[in-house]
């Protein structure tokens, strides 16, 4: 049986997660960002149970297929973007609809009915947001990052970094108290 949770986006949820698994004493066979698989049908009493528990940490048991899509959408970006080893090196639509093996339009459509807005700004906002934690961590040059992420150029990158921050990378860099923003908030 799989479960799908809402804003489970770090390492903490999923420990989170499998820590309330045990105290309901419900077996899992995996525990993935924003995905459990239980290896068994539970009663309505343990899930609400576990509905219970994990919202006392902000995460939510999902029902709706649609909202469990987007989810999938988004857990599958933010695992791509900030915890895979390099992106992928085909179109971001192709990746999604391939390893989702639904039409990307469909997915386009839904994604932005439910959330407001587009993945493609959903991943470019990721993008900017690992870019961030790049230059914090002050190991790579900006021409570096920019082909780590896949820009075409420093330029290409500096602009769309300025179109959602506000601030060049550059200027980032100078400030003292740099802050990202928190994965399950953007």
């Amino acid at each position: 049986m799989r479960l799908y949770i809402k804003n489970m986006v770090s390492i903490r949820c999923k420990m989170v997660v499998k820590s309330e698994l045990e105290n309901l004493n419900l077996r899992y066979k995996t525990v993935e960002l924003g995905e459990v698989e239980l290896e068994e049908t539970i009663s309505e009493e343990k899930r609400n149970a576990l509905r219970a528990a994990l919202l006392t940490y902000g995460l939510v048991l999902m029902e709706d297929k649609k909202s469990i899509l987007v989810e999938k959408i988004k857990t599958m970006i933010i695992e791509m973007i900030h915890y895979g080893d390099e992106l992928p090196k085909v179109n971001y639509s192709v990746y999604i609809s391939e390893k989702l093996d639904l039409n990307y339009t469909y997915l386009a459509n839904l994604f932005a009915e439910v959330k407001g807005t587009t993945i493609e700004h959903f991943i470019i906002t990721h993008k900017i947001e690992k870019v961030k934690e790049l230059i914090i961590y002050d190991e790579l040059s900006l021409t570096e990052i920019a082909s780590l992420m896949q820009y075409s150029s420093v330029a290409h990158l500096s602009k769309q970094y300025k179109k959602i921050t506000g601030l060049t990378p550059s200027h980032f860099k100078q400030l003292k108290h740099k802050s990202r923003n928190p994965l399950e908030d953007l």
